[in-house]
């Protein structure tokens, strides 16, 4: 998602100032649960690669290094010390320990996808890695899912910008991808909540009928 302080022409002129290093900071901050637009500022990578001002191979590279390396801070701080932060949060906003303890259940139980596919969806893509780390993921699994989600999501960025940067306005297209990950977003929490909707409804079903 788009942070409001950074406007594109701002990132286009951090892109264009520090280059690949741009790319593999921006990114690898907001997998590490920094909340900056790291995909506004690979599309913009790809883009100036498009345009001759940056090498489509190496912005590539960098946007998988930051994506891998960011998720994996990410998931070392959600590790260490990610569950009492997240208790510490959570009342202030009045959740008990015992939901957190549902949501960290929730979590674990679709962590491979939530790493995986995480990338291509708002706020998932920062929450990730940390999260991970906080529902005790093994790092193995972590790992592989990390790097194999992070060099997919960033060959489509890049390669999406690169190609149709020529065609179709960079900022069109920025939103166009903010509009995809809030949509992807819906679809991921209702692919958890529905079943277990569904779950529920099934048991309560059940338990009326073995009523006498």
């Amino acid at each position: 998602m788009s942070f409001e302080l950074l406007s594109l022409e701002t990132i286009q002129e951090i892109a264009q100032q520090y280059g690949y290093w741009a790319v593999f900071g921006g990114i690898a901050l907001e997998s590490a649960g920094i909340p900056l637009p790291g995909e506004t500022i690979t599309l913009v990578g790809g883009f100036l690669a498009g345009s001759g001002e940056l090498n489509y191979w190496i912005v590539l590279g960098s946007a998988i290094a930051g994506a891998v390396i960011g998720d994996n801070c990410g998931y070392w701080v959600g590790k260490v010390g990610g569950w009492s932060f997240l208790l510490q949060v959570g009342r202030w906003f009045r959740f008990t320990e015992e939901q957190l303890s549902q949501v960290k259940a929730e979590f674990s139980e679709n962590a491979a996808k939530a790493v995986f596919f995480g990338r291509f969806v708002a706020l998932l893509r920062i929450f990730a890695g940390p999260m991970a780390g906080i529902a005790e993921m093994p790092y193995p699994q972590f790992l592989l899912c990390n790097f194999a989600g992070g060099a997919l999501w960033a060959s489509v960025m890049v390669s999406l910008s690169f190609f149709c940067g020529r065609l179709v306005p960079l900022e069109e297209l920025a939103s166009w991808m903010t509009q995809f990950a809030i949509v992807a977003l819906g679809i991921f929490i209702a692919s958890i909540v529905i079943p277990r909707w569904w779950k529920s409804r099934q048991l309560k079903s059940s338990s009326l009928k073995e009523q006498p």
